[in-house]
């Protein structure tokens, strides 16, 4: 009786090592960031599908059923989760949600410019809304990847060592994709990215750029706020207008065509993380010449 119990054990064990942890990400890039330190120790869910806007998007009931049965979630403060994070922990009281940017300083999210009677332009800071968007900034998503590894670490501690070497090796490769942002976008510090949604504040903040959002929180600006756009991106010689493809292009069409810009499509929710950012700065710099 002992050895069929020894035996069941011993057939069961590497089952049971080798169970994945079921995690529920808010956007497709946290996805990249999980399996790069989880590698194949966890079923990564995504709740915002590519295409949709993390601003508006409702979850299906599929997903919900994921997170009935998820053990983790990690959240990066996307405006969707105000409204469903509530509802996602009253549906999993087990599920332990982490918020994957603890330690970041946001930034507030900055709108469109409005000009004075004095003709001087400035930005519309938003003091009540957060910039979201960290995940695009390599040096944060350092502190990121180190929250998402200690909770990995503390919910499967039977593979801690093996969170620990994959997040070691991750730093290293946001350590490298910083230096070769930092090269590539050296010649273009200072030039202006003119940008429909204010999706890449942190981006520019890190490599010397400056964002002039068109639109925020959604809202396109009216006539005379065209107006003055074109107006400013004429003054900063701006040569493309990066746009998202969860977005209308309809204002960033008319801005490009008054003053004879190109339409660049630049995602922030790519999958391919690091290599977006890459061609994200490549476009940034042949916009500049």
């Amino acid at each position: 009786m002992k050895r069929t119990i020894v035996l069941v054990i011993a057939l069961l064990f590497p089952a049971i090592l080798s169970a994945k942890i079921d995690v529920v990400v808010s956007i497709v890039p946290q996805k990249y960031f999980v399996e790069k330190i989880a590698g194949d120790l966890a079923d990564v869910t995504v709740m915002v599908p590519p295409g949709a806007s993390p601003a508006s998007y409702e979850p299906k009931p599929s997903q919900m059923k994921k997170i009935a049965k998820a053990r983790l979630y990690f959240s990066t403060g996307v405006p969707f989760e105000k409204a469903w994070l509530p509802r996602f922990a009253a549906q999993n009281r087990k599920m332990r949600v982490v918020d994957t940017t603890a330690g970041i300083a946001k930034r507030p999210m900055v709108s469109h410019h409005h000009e004075h009677e004095e003709g001087a332009m400035h930005h519309e800071v938003h003091a009540d809304s957060l910039d979201p968007h960290v995940w695009l900034s390599p040096p944060l998503v350092k502190i990121m990847a180190r929250n998402i590894a200690e909770a990995l670490q503390e919910s499967d501690p039977a593979h801690a060592a093996e969170y620990g070497r994959n997040l070691r090796l991750f730093e290293r490769e946001l350590d490298d994709l910083d230096r070769r942002l930092k090269s590539m976008l050296e010649p273009c510090r200072g030039m202006a990215m003119m940008v429909f949604h204010p999706s890449w504040g942190y981006f520019a903040h890190e490599y010397g750029l400056k964002q002039i959002p068109i639109e925020v929180e959604g809202k396109e600006p009216k006539s005379r706020k065209l107006a003055e756009l074109v107006r400013e991106a004429k003054e900063e010689g701006v040569r493309a207008l990066f746009v998202q493809p969860q977005f209308s292009k309809r204002a960033a069409e008319a801005v490009a065509s008054s003053i004879g810009a190109k339409i660049v499509v630049a995602d922030p929710l790519a999958a391919e993380w690091a290599q977006n950012l890459l061609e994200v700065a490549k476009r940034v710099c042949e916009a500049s010449r």
